[in-house]
């Protein structure tokens, strides 16, 4: 019997020096937890990066955003390209929105004279009195953005009678076990206004003694020379984990070829994600310290590999995709009106 998931480890270490600066939450700071080990143990640890902003990135590895449009190798995939309305101007799209199809930005919009919720709806099939049918409603998103099924989307508002939700069918996470604080600081230095009297501390006007007039500003709007202390930390082991639902996928009840394609999205995502480096932030920059572990699964492919398989499995799927390419809709803001939307276009 084959695996239901892949899950892969990937053991990471810091690129400069040995320290780096988490993930932050507001009012919280870096999520700091212990670890309970096997042994009954426990190892103080840190959320270096959530399940949340790993989806963002493996995400970000099918998106140019310097061309803003997908990545070649999807070439062949649908999804919704929002454009201000009235114009070809780019705003958006379901690949970039966090909630994607379920995004204000796509279901306010029109398309072709039509409200993007309405249409939603009715490509899904929803009705009252009628059970979800979740194998149709995944050959319909097949046909408006397939990615939509590997990283979820929730069709939260009223008008989606039954509100479906497709959860994500790829996670990850980076933590850190065995941590410590590495604390220092800085001193923010200004050559120009070596030093700050009461009066220009608190942004009042104020003369000094060199007969020279300081106008008001002080370290509030930057100016002076400002000591701080900042955070970073160090551990024994950094860990990113990876994990495939293909049971998941293969719920769906899609063709062979579609769940295969699905899979193998996810895996590309992963291997590209790895093969770019992990910069998560300035102080943040983290790459592969040991080989990729295989924990259940297959072992990752190369993304020369996974690029074949792609291609040829788009063109397995192409009946199923409708005629892959973008869906371009108008957002002209909030509950936009479509007849108005398709009215400009026209003009």
């Amino acid at each position: 019997m084959s695996a239901t998931r892949h899950v892969y480890d990937v053991p990471l270490r810091p690129v400069l020096g040995s320290t780096f600066q988490p993930t932050g939450f507001p009012d919280l700071g870096p999520a700091t937890f212990d670890r309970l080990d096997a042994d009954g143990g426990v190892t103080p640890s840190l959320l270096v990066e959530s399940v949340q902003s790993m989806a963002n990135r493996l995400e970000a590895t099918l998106w140019d955003r310097g061309a803003q449009q997908p990545v070649e190798v999807t070439d062949g995939l649908p999804y919704v390209r929002v454009v201000r309305a009235g114009t070809d101007e780019f705003l958006t799209s379901s690949r970039l929105e966090a909630h994607r199809l379920a995004s204000p930005f796509v279901r306010e919009a029109a398309c072709d004279g039509e409200n993007m919720e309405a249409v939603i709806g009715q490509r899904l099939g929803l009705a009252r009195d009628t059970p979800l049918n979740l194998p149709a409603m995944a050959r319909a998103l097949l046909q408006l953005d397939p990615l939509c099924l590997l990283h979820g989307v929730f069709f939260a508002q009223k008008a989606w009678i039954g509100q479906p939700r497709f959860p994500r069918a790829v996670s990850a996470v980076i933590e850190a076990h065995d941590v410590r604080r590495a604390v220092s600081g800085g001193r923010k230095s200004d050559s120009v206004r070596h030093q700050l009297n009461r009066d220009t501390a608190n942004g009042e006007d104020s003369s000094g003694d060199t007969g020279v007039e300081t106008t008001g500003g002080g370290t509030a709007e930057g100016y002076g020379s400002v000591p701080f202390h900042r955070v970073e930390w160090t551990a024994r082991t950094i860990l990113a984990t990876f994990v495939v639902d293909r049971e998941l996928l293969h719920s769906y009840g899609l063709p062979q070829p579609a769940s295969d394609l699905l899979e193998t999205l996810a895996l590309w995502e992963i291997r590209a994600l790895l093969s770019g480096g992990l910069r998560l932030r300035t102080a943040c920059d983290l790459e592969l310290a040991d080989d990729i572990s295989t924990r259940r699964g297959e072992p990752l492919p190369e993304t020369s590999d996974l690029t074949g398989r792609l291609r040829d499995l788009i063109g397995q799927c192409a009946d199923l995709l409708g005629d892959g390419k973008a869906i371009t809709v108008q957002w002209g803001g909030h509950k936009t009106n479509a007849k108005a939307a398709s009215g400009k276009a026209k003009s």
